[in-house]
């Protein structure tokens, strides 16, 4: 794992981080597994900044982050293109912030001697030996679709506190303290005002991963195109595509058009197999890379590999790899945003918004209308309580989660396999977080999901990332993820992003006549999914899924699931019926990623920490 770490306290630190690269010029800062182009530091006058990752200002950049790191201006320090973590420190005063999303994650745990923060919770959960599991936390990120909400700083270690998206941790006189930085929701930006801003702010954000290295991209859809198309402004990409023709998508076609008018792009296909399901590749999690949370990516590492492996005999290893998978976060919105409109009264809009979506989705206008009511009429805390209630009843019927009813907190299918006691448990979570009212939620739902929506999205790239880095030693960047991007994304309103009649209108207006992205890419209105592939998986690995999450799970252990309705979804899946995939999805990367605490915890695989030869001298 890559990962930084820092120590204030009585004293030299303790211990150090093994294999640890000390920042220079920093007090007690370390950095694991970064190249040195991704560690930057500067300092004069007694202050100092730290910056990990990739990061796109210049040298007066960072001399100007001094300046405001001088005066306590935090939250400038988030400005530069690029995802980064920054340590900023003034006189006796401690700044650790990560990015809004959660790429580089901040967490801290406090000893009797001082206090430890870090980018990695299993480091920090490994000070004393072992790493606990704090089996409630990943209940409720299994059970609720709002990760994290009944504790803000709740992470998937017992002992170990997370800083929520948006704040940073300040450390000063031996104590920490979260200090938010950035607002719960952004005045809105009309899109045509936005649509240049995102331009300017992608064109930096993929300019500041090109260092020279190799840059390979996916030619896919619309958001990794234009990644693939920016990159090669400066020089030759290695552009695949995925065409597996379980896969039923048009990709290709428009792939091909990209690259033939493209001429940096090294266009190259890579074509469906066995192996290019689902699920491959699971005989052996404790062998994978190490990861703070479980990860979508565990389920779909034999097509990400294939992929890899064409990037890399093209190209070789190293490099870079531009992914856009985090595009339809930012760039575009659900239609949870019709609550917010029905809430709001603006029954025009609302109307024309609900026919466009029932037209797109097939579906009768009323359906689609009455699964937004309840939402529309309700906030967070109202929610928090249904879905407390709903989780101290029975478990639900199954359904599509598409078809149930809109809600802050929806509860996911995997709510509905858990034991009764586990249900409770999670139910007594959401009562106390409305008792204590830990959470000051954004004015509209649709804020509200996309800021957890990303959040996932962050937690699932970083896996993706290890994986790439284990493979072929290829760092994975997400430009859509960059805090600028995301608030220029976010700060238009999601019936502007996400309206049905037009296709992602926020990213096409941006380039659009550009000359940057042809213009049938522009135009494109489809978008592939992956179901083919992943029924494929289940029915090829169905076996090894069932011994995953059998009566030996890990999961089963913690007693937080039963085998039976989870090989009762297999089975479904196995017959090719509609099933629930993705909470499928969910149980097996939490099973994966507990084997592989398990692993650690009982045989020390893993040598976090060794002693500092500073403290013992």
């Amino acid at each position: 794992m890559r990962w930084t770490a820092g120590w204030r306290g009585r004293g030299p630190a303790p211990l150090r981080p093994r294999q640890g690269r000390a920042a220079p010029g920093a007090d007690a800062v370390w950095t694991v597994g970064w190249s040195e182009r991704s560690v930057r530091v500067a300092g004069e006058r007694g202050s100092w900044l730290v910056v990990v990752g990739d990061c796109g200002a210049d040298a007066p950049g960072l001399r100007r982050g001094l300046r405001a790191v001088e005066r306590g201006g935090w939250g400038e320090l988030t400005r530069w293109p690029g995802s980064h973590l920054v340590v900023a420190c003034r006189e006796a005063t401690v700044a650790v912030i990560g990015d809004l999303v959660g790429l580089h994650p901040v967490y801290w745990r406090t000893t009797p001697l001082g206090i430890w923060w870090s980018s990695s919770a299993w480091a920090l959960a490994s000070l004393d030996g072992s790493a606990q599991v704090d089996a409630r936390e990943l209940a409720l990120r299994l059970a609720v679709a709002t990760p994290g909400i009944p504790g803000a700083t709740g992470s998937l270690f017992a002992g170990v506190s997370r800083v929520p998206s948006g704040s940073l941790l300040l450390l000063e006189d031996n104590r920490a303290r979260v200090v938010g930085y950035e607002p719960r929701e952004y005045d809105p930006v009309p899109l045509a005002r936005a649509a240049p801003q995102l331009r300017h702010a992608l064109t930096a954000a993929v300019d500041s991963r090109l260092d020279g290295r190799p840059v390979s991209a996916d030619l896919a859809g619309l958001d990794s195109t234009a990644l693939a198309c920016l990159a090669a402004r400066r020089g030759p990409v290695t552009a695949v595509t995925f065409a597996d023709a379980r896969l039923r998508d048009d990709d290709l076609v428009h792939a091909r058009g990209t690259a033939a008018v493209v001429p940096a792009l090294a266009h190259h296909v890579v074509p469906g197999g066995r192996d290019t399901v689902y699920y491959a590749d699971l005989h052996a999690p404790e062998a994978l890379p190490r990861t703070d949370a479980p990860h979508a990516y565990v389920a779909t590492m034999g097509i990400k590999r294939a992929v890899l492996d064409v990037v890399v005999a093209a190209a070789g290893g190293g490099g870079v790899r531009l992914t856009g998978s985090a595009g339809d976060g930012v760039v575009w919105a659900g239609p949870s945003y019709l609550a917010d409109l029905l809430r709001e009264r603006r029954f025009p809009t609302l109307l024309r918004h609900v026919f466009g979506h029932a037209r797109l989705r097939c579906r009768p206008p009323v359906e689609l209308l009455g699964q937004h009511l309840r939402a529309g009429s309700s906030g967070l805390v109202r929610s928090w309580r249904q879905a407390a209630a709903d989780l101290s009843g029975p478990a639900r019927p199954w359904m599509p989660q598409a078809r149930r009813p809109v809600s802050w907190t929806p509860l996911l299918d995997v709510a509905d396999w858990m034991p009764a006691p586990v249900r409770q448990d999670v139910a007594a979570a959401l009562r106390t977080a409305v008792e204590f009212k830990r959470h000051v939620p954004a004015r509209r739902i649709a804020s509200w999901h996309t800021s957890h929506q990303l959040a996932d999205v962050a937690t699932d790239l970083l896996g993706w990332d290890a994986l790439t880095r284990h493979w072929h030693g290829v760092d994975l960047a997400s430009p859509y993820l960059d805090d600028e991007v995301v608030r220029i994304c976010l700060a238009v309103p999601a019936e502007q992003r996400g309206a049905p009649d037009r296709y992602k209108p926020l990213l096409t207006q941006a380039f659009a006549g550009t000359g940057v992205l042809p213009r049938a890419v522009l135009e494109r209105t489809t978008k592939g999914g992956f179901e083919g592939v992943a029924y494929a998986g289940l029915r090829t690995h169905a076996p090894i899924l069932r011994e995953l999450l059998g009566t030996g799970s890990r999961l089963a252990a913690l007693g937080l699931l039963t085998p039976a309705p989870i090989h009762e979804v297999l089975d479904r899946a196995v017959a090719g019926r509609t099933a629930a995939l993705g909470a499928l999805h969910q149980c097996v990367a939490a099973e994966v990623w507990l084997r592989q605490v398990h692993h650690d915890t009982t045989t020390r695989t893993t040598k976090w920490w060794e002693d500092n030869d500073v403290a013992t001298a």
